[in-house]
């Protein structure tokens, strides 16, 4: 199964190295103008900095990527910060690492070292989430059939999502794409056939807090 890590929730971290005050601020964005736009309101927050170094990826397969070292020397900032987003696989995120010149002169190798600190500091405290591919299964059933199909889900770590009891039980849920086929006729042979599938609409999905959120 194919799954795509994308930033649901972006946060903010701080790290001090050699009395140089890096602060990482993490933000989800869904497009390069939007990622201009957050990295230049950063950049207006603290005005005051000595850099504001930003990388971003956008896109399913990480097709927009841009990095600035904003005035630390080339290499040192931006590109380490840029592979930190590119080695974790996510996409639809922007950083900005603002720096507070403490005194102390940290080297390249210090200054590569710091701005991928700050980055993964940053991310430790966002919400990284999966996107998985799935089908969205709605199944009506008779209330002999009810239990049989719930046993099925909980062997599979699948969970009801929603469901409606009436004369008859209406359920959904959830289920990777590989595992679909399977369960559809499982449920088909539990209940003897009498088990009806009204959608299998294809999804991704992903659940965050115990909560599914569907895309």
């Amino acid at each position: 199964m194919n799954g795509q890590k994308i930033l649901y929730r972006g946060g903010k971290a701080e790290i001090i190295e050699k009395k140089s005050r890096f602060i990482a601020t993490v933000e989800r964005v869904e497009s390069e103008e939007e990622a201009l736009a957050f990295i230049s309101a950063v950049k207006k927050k603290y005005w005051d900095a000595t850099h504001n170094c930003s990388a971003f990826v956008i896109g399913e397969k990480q097709t927009v990527q841009r990095c600035s070292d904003d005035g630390e020397p080339s290499g040192t900032a931006g590109r380490p910060m840029l592979d930190v987003l590119l080695g974790e696989k996510i996409c639809n995120v922007a950083v900005v690492v603002t720096r507070y010149f403490g005194g102390t002169l940290l080297g390249t190798g210090g200054l590569v070292r710091a701005y991928s600190k700050a980055v993964q500091e940053g991310l430790k405290n966002s919400t990284v989430i999966e996107k998985k591919e799935g089908y969205l299964l709605k199944v009506k059933t008779d209330y002999n059939g009810i239990g049989k199909i719930q046993y099925l889900l909980g062997q599979r770590g699948l969970e009801i999502i929603n469901s409606e009891y009436t004369e008859i039980v209406t359920l959904e849920t959830l289920v990777p794409e590989e595992k679909k086929k399977k369960l559809t006729e499982d449920i088909t042979e539990v209940t003897s056939g009498k088990a009806e599938f009204l959608k299998e609409d294809f999804v991704w999905y992903t659940f965050v807090d115990g909560k599914p959120i569907i895309f």
